[in-house]
């Protein structure tokens, strides 16, 4: 049994949110090649939202009916919309009005389509930029202590309570936050609460993502979580490299698959059969790892031509030490999987063999925190 530590504001993740919480209202903000006040956005247009900020939609056809979502744009090319009827996971992610994430053919389906037995969690996945796998289970479905356990768990698929999305100007910094609260719970069960908060700042390419999961039951919880990022075309094409410079060893979920290539992309090859690789990772003084992805010939949109783009996921790794890979380049599921995760992709039972599961005690909490950043051919060729 592993017992989960209660983390504390302070160390390496409390550090990298004062870090970033410092350089708000600290002067203009650079928009569009030059600094800005406040006053000076507001002069030039009727709403902020003209430029950037975030507004909530909800769909209307086909089995995606009544789902909800907030779009946020940061007006310096990165947009992106976040589930606030799926686990406030985040869809569709773009820059520069070109994709950067994988979109699976089912679409952003409402929950209410949402079977939680076997692989079904399949047929309601949307893909998109983020999918949260957890709360009590991610991975493969198994059998543990006598409950069935479903691909990846529920967390994908509960819509979130308490949901905000709004923007407030400190000083000359405009920043966005969508907010909520997803709970996996079961009468006389485990009852899990998840507190998300999703941020960006206009002008800035990043998004950081802060989660709380406590153990609001009364009794030890399994707790598993893995942050299933995906990456599609043409952010990953045949000159796209995967970089990860934590990493100190690779080794595959399946003895006999090859490790060699999993820094590289290539064409869709209908016959492709996924790869899985588990990353051994040593973060750095700050106590966070990153991969990095790079293309040298972005196609912006537009007509605007190509040129480099690299986006950049980093993480705590006290909270999430392993990181899972999933190199899918067949045809139509043509997708890279980066997942920091708190276990592997065997499934609960598994981990409660191998004495790697994550427990939470009553009234525990775990803290995560994630961001990614993209930068484009402006940044790149500085």
């Amino acid at each position: 049994m592993v017992k989960s530590d209660l983390i504390a504001e302070t160390g390496a993740a409390g550090g990298r949110k004062r870090r970033f919480a410092a350089k708000k209202g600290k002067g203009p903000m650079n928009l569009y090649g030059k600094a800005w006040t406040r006053r000076e956005l507001e002069a030039r247009v009727g709403r902020l939202e003209q430029i950037g900020g975030v507004r909530r939609l909800q769909w209307t056809e086909g089995a995606e009916s009544g789902s909800e979502q907030a779009q946020v744009r940061t007006g310096a090319g990165l947009a992106y919309y976040v589930g606030l009827s799926k686990g406030l996971d985040i869809s569709l992610a773009e820059f520069g009005g070109t994709p950067i994430s994988w979109q699976a053919p089912n679409g952003d389906v409402h929950p209410a389509y949402y079977d939680a037995e076997g692989a079904e969690w399949l047929r309601t996945a949307t893909g998109g930029l983020l999918m949260t796998c957890g709360l009590t289970q991610a991975g493969s479905p198994n059998v543990d202590v006598g409950q069935r356990q479903g691909l990846h768990g529920r967390a994908h698929h509960l819509p979130a309570r308490h949901v905000a999305a709004h923007g407030r100007w400190t000083g000359d910094d405009y920043e966005t936050i969508v907010s909520g609260v997803i709970e996996e719970a079961t009468v006389a069960g485990d009852f899990l609460r998840l507190t998300r908060q999703i941020v960006s700042r206009l002008g800035d390419n990043r998004i950081v993502i802060r989660d709380t999961v406590e153990n609001a039951g009364f009794r030890t919880s399994p707790h598993m979580m893995l942050y299933h990022f995906n990456f599609g075309f043409p952010l990953m094409d045949d000159d796209t490299r995967i970089e990860s410079p934590h990493t100190t060893s690779v080794a595959p979920r399946e003895a006999g698959t090859l490790t060699d290539g999993w820094e590289r992309w290539q064409r869709p090859d209908a016959s492709y059969t996924e790869r899985v690789y588990y990353h051994d990772v040593k973060p750095g003084p700050d106590g966070r790892a990153e991969v990095r992805l790079f293309n040298p010939r972005f196609p912006y949109a537009g007509g605007a031509g190509t040129g480099p783009i690299r986006v950049r996921l980093s993480w705590n790794t006290d909270r999430l030490p392993r990181l899972v890979q999933w190199k899918m380049p067949a045809a139509g599921t043509h997708v890279l999987g980066i997942e920091p995760a708190n276990c592997r992709v065997g499934g609960r039972a598994d981990e409660r063999r191998d004495g790697t599961l994550v427990f939470l005690e009553p009234g525990e909490q775990a803290k995560y925190e994630l961001e990614l950043e993209v930068s484009g051919a402006a940044e790149e060729m500085r």
